[in-house]
């Protein structure tokens, strides 16, 4: 098993489809039920590193993570646990930072220097109900969790029906180049458009995470306009999904991304539910050229040669009406998920202090 700072004791093969160890287990410890692990390995969400109780009888676990039990009678061990990664005892773990993540991602914290963290502990009883709480706001927040993911493969299942060639033997075929035009309106970044950015996500305001303002070395540059209910995709990230109809608004953006105007005899997103999907994604790569991976690109003429399948207006708003019932139930899901989150959050940076 490894660590994950999102999920905790995670079997290998949960994220490399298979199993590491092979036959050799000699880089690897046993931990046994109630006995702790920290991962000193640095990840977006757990900067510096994570730790976990084993709860299962027993897991073999890379031998670089520290391990330990904890023995005294007037700590509760899942409360210990739980408050190592507290956020709080991040600024403990920066001062241990002897240098830079090493090259196999781990941070410099040794066993014995980690064993030097204070932490202050309330009575035994209190931090059992403490932590019993936490238990149960982390499983809420997993149950929240599994019910998002299981909308969003409801969604998948139900847009694949939809396009089966059942459905769409009777509707007619049509080239994109017959109901897509490319808009090429440009603006200067004078604050007439929000400045946008455009991912598998869709269309959103560019956050500090996207901005590479300072590398632009001109004021007058010129980013591309683009409209609410316009297609959107990003050439040379295609192969990851990037494309989408703009539900965001009027923005501009970078001008290496195209977007296209939709002829007004089509629903916007019925056509990007169609184009969304991975089946036309992967017929759209056989146009991708270019001579290193990450810059191969579908240039524009060249989806607007491929063709899709339309059913009259009316069948098209409300197949596209029903769909959205779906989205606006995974989003109303998702902030829930998030307000669960920022609740967890703020207790814990209230709980130990």
């Amino acid at each position: 098993m490894m660590l994950s700072a999102a999920a905790g004791f995670i079997y290998q093969s949960e994220k490399y489809s298979r199993e590491n160890a092979g036959q050799s287990l000699k880089k690897y410890t046993l931990l046994k039920r109630g006995e702790v692990a920290y991962n000193h390995g640095a990840s977006k969400l757990r900067q510096f590193g994570c730790c976990f109780e084993l709860t299962i009888p027993e897991a073999r676990i890379p031998y670089v993570y520290h391990t330990f039990k904890i023995s005294d009678e007037n700590c509760y061990t899942p409360y210990i646990a739980q408050l190592l990664n507290n956020p709080l005892i991040d600024r403990q773990l920066k001062r241990l930072v002897s240098s830079s993540v090493r090259m196999d991602g781990l941070l410099n914290i040794s066993y014995d220097e980690y064993m030097t963290v204070d932490l202050h502990l309330p009575e035994r009883a209190e931090q059992e109900k403490i932590e019993h709480f936490l238990s149960l706001l982390n499983e809420r927040i997993k149950k929240q969790q599994r019910l998002v993911e299981a909308l969003k493969s409801y969604k998948r299942g139900v847009i694949e029906r939809i396009f089966s060639d059942d459905n769409c033997r009777t509707w007619k075929r049509i080239k994109l180049s017959e109901i897509l035009s490319e808009r090429k309106e440009y603006c200067e970044k004078d604050g007439t458009f929000v400045h946008a950015t455009l991912s598998k996500d869709g269309v959103s305001e560019k956050t500090d995470r996207y901005d590479r303002d300072f590398l632009v070395t001109t004021e007058e540059k010129k980013y591309k306009v683009t409209h609410k209910n316009d297609l959107c995709y990003n050439p040379a990230n295609l192969k990851f999904g990037v494309i989408c109809v703009n539900d965001f608004g009027d923005a501009i953006f970078s001008p290496i991304y195209i977007t296209f105007e939709i002829c007004p005899s089509v629903e916007p997103h019925f056509l990007g539910m169609q184009v969304m999907r991975w089946n036309f994604i992967n017929r759209a790569l056989r146009f991708q050229q270019g001579t290193v991976y990450e810059r191969t690109a579908v240039s524009p003429e060249d989806l607007l040669s491929m063709s899709i399948v339309l059913p009259p207006m009316e069948i098209q708003r409300k197949v596209s009406n029903a769909v959205q019932v779906l989205s606006t139930k995974i989003s109303i899901a998702e902030c829930i998920g998030e307000r669960m989150s920022k609740l967890k959050s703020a207790l814990l940076s209230q709980l130990f202090i």
